[in-house]
């Protein structure tokens, strides 16, 4: 045997102790390199995906909170409309002419909305 044939014999099986496998530092190394940047690759893929999904929570957030202020606007314009209203007829009912006036004209939306009822039954029953 030359010795040029025993070194390339000796860099073959070189990896080779007691029957298993030896990895040599830079495959190993390649190997974990590799293993990190999958990782890394992989969280840096749920970060986008969390802060995507953060971004969209927050403005969900803000549009809701938006429409919660117009509402409570809403509301505050109606409560003032509402009580210049009830203010109104109290200064109806203060005088007895007044309550008098509003007595009569409930008793002909009260009268009328008996009559409308009732000619719709009788409509209903003569077309059956």
């Amino acid at each position: 045997m030359s010795y040029r044939s025993r070194s390339s014999r000796a860099a073959l099986f070189d990896d080779l102790e007691e029957g298993g496998l030896r990895t040599s530092s830079s495959y190993s190394r390649d190997i974990n390199e590799r293993d990190n940047d999958k990782a890394a690759e992989s969280l840096h893929e749920r970060v986008t995906f969390l802060k995507k999904l953060t971004g969209d929570i927050h403005d969900e957030v803000e549009s809701h909170n938006r429409l919660l202020d117009r509402t409570g606007n809403d509301m505050d314009a109606s409560r003032g409309i509402m009580s210049g209203t009830m203010d109104r007829f109290k200064m109806v009912f203060e005088k007895k002419t007044n309550r008098r006036m509003c007595g009569l004209a409930a008793s002909f939306v009260v009268s009328f909305l008996l009559i409308y009822y009732l000619i719709r039954v009788l409509r209903y029953f003569t077309q059956s």
